[in-house]
């Protein structure tokens, strides 16, 4: 079980991000693609404040023979293959009136720990696909209706079982609002050391969601990934 409190001590702050830059894109797919040169891009300028963001992770298993495509999330292709692994999707939130929480399949924390006044969230997972027989993966929804209420949103993936092999995975998160062009971000740079993955940051910046490429892997759990990121929450063990 996670506890969500706010530390006593002030929380280090990370870095600021640098402004966005002209992003990447693929005028025939619709697809923004964010890399080092082009990381950042603005959501409420290509997508509006209106519907819902599906945040929708991926991977290629690239089999042998160049033939098909692969299942999503779990299974891990080639002759070496030590297995499945559960690869899970989640981020840490903070809202624009300082509330903080997880949001993650472990510790059952799907809609994180604060909702609006009728009972509704601003982000929530829509389930654990632990077997990857789920044709749509595991997605993060967030309503864009509520960005006044965002301050920022970090999406990351986590290996919860299994041997960490990002390479193998080749692992692709991408973005689907209700208009607009998809964002993708690859996890294109890999450590085998590391079980959790920052794949972006969703920030509110002067009344604009802007998402901001990170592919930066932690070592460590999520006590680790609050501590490099600033969030200052209280972490405790948690399961499935």
């Amino acid at each position: 079980m996670v506890d969500y409190t706010k530390r006593p001590r002030s929380a280090p702050q990370p870095p600021q991000p640098p402004p966005p830059q002209p992003p990447s894109g693929d005028a025939g797919t619709g697809t923004v693609s964010l890399t080092k040169s082009a990381p950042s891009v603005s959501l409420t300028k290509t997508a509006g404040t209106t519907g819902v963001l599906r945040v929708n992770l991926n991977w290629n298993s690239r089999p042998a023979g160049g033939g098909g495509g692969g299942g999503f999330l779990k299974r891990l292709a080639g002759a070496a293959s030590s297995g499945a692994i559960d690869l899970d999707l989640g981020c840490l939130y903070e809202y624009a009136d300082g509330s903080k929480g997880v949001i993650q399949a472990l510790g059952n924390a799907f809609r994180g720990q604060h909702a609006l006044g009728d009972g509704r969230s601003v982000a929530w997972l829509d389930g654990d696909d632990r077997s990857g027989a789920a044709s749509g993966g595991e997605n993060l929804l967030i309503d864009l209706a509520h960005t006044q209420l965002i301050r920022r949103i970090l999406v990351f993936a986590l290996i919860y079982e299994g041997v960490p092999n990002w390479g193998q995975a080749d692992a692709v998160v991408t973005m689907y609002p209700a208009t607009g062009p998809r964002i993708e971000v690859r996890l294109d740079e890999h450590d085998p050391r590391a079980r959790i993955c920052a794949v972006a940051m969703i920030e509110n910046r002067g009344g604009q969601l802007v998402v901001e490429r990170e592919v930066r892997y932690v070592h460590g759990g999520q006590d680790v990934l609050d501590r490099t990121y600033g969030w200052g929450m209280d972490w405790a063990p948690g399961r499935k």
